[in-house]
């Protein structure tokens, strides 16, 4: 459906010499593209990378919907929101992002997050659980390990992106394999 915005018919100043007439608020399509997907809450979401276009999403549902390691869901110049699903007793596995800060959120389940400034010193350690974020500097080594019942759900933000447009790795096996040092001299 496509829509054609209007103008009001009330001048709008602007503090200058010229009155300015204001359009309206945009009334929900878009004209020049296919509108994005629109989801209620209990919906199923074509978990995709939707790439840097506008995008509107039940982050929660999405989450909680993935059955992968790791999908990328939207990848930006700036960053990227990628979903996870960290099987019960498994990990995200011991890694550095020297020139990437990382925003985890954990939607369903609860681990165990270790930070540090190397490998063998990780010196920095909490319990997550639903509702937590964990906040990983660039340059910080960090893991999560899944230490409840239940696959641990979380949403990774990336800033900037660090994984390749489109990127699925359906188990931790293949993401280790696709992605060795891929990126921001990941390790």
């Amino acid at each position: 459906m496509y829509y054609i915005p209007y103008y009001g018919n009330m001048p709008m100043y602007n503090y200058g010499d010229q009155l300015v007439y204001w359009t309206l608020p945009y009334q929900g399509g878009y004209a020049n593209r296919a509108e994005p997907p629109r989801f209620s809450s209990g919906e199923s979401i074509a978990l995709k990378d939707y790439g840097a276009q506008p995008f509107v999403i039940n982050l929660e549902n999405a989450t909680k919907q993935n059955a992968t390691y790791r999908t990328a869901l939207w990848t930006g110049k700036n960053f990227q929101i990628t979903l996870m699903s960290i099987n019960v007793g498994d990990n995200i596995g011991l890694e550095v992002h020297p020139n990437v800060d990382q925003f985890l959120y954990i939607e369903q389940g609860e681990g165990f997050a270790q930070m540090g400034p190397s490998k063998n010193n990780l010196t920095y350690e909490r319990k997550v659980y639903e509702n937590y974020a964990v906040v990983v500097p660039a340059g910080t080594w960090h893991n999560v390990t899944n230490t409840g019942s239940i696959p641990l759900k979380l949403y990774s933000i990336y800033a900037p992106p660090n994984h390749p447009f489109g990127t699925v790795h359906v188990t931790k096996a293949d993401a280790e394999a696709t992605e060795a040092g891929y990126g921001q001299g990941n390790q």
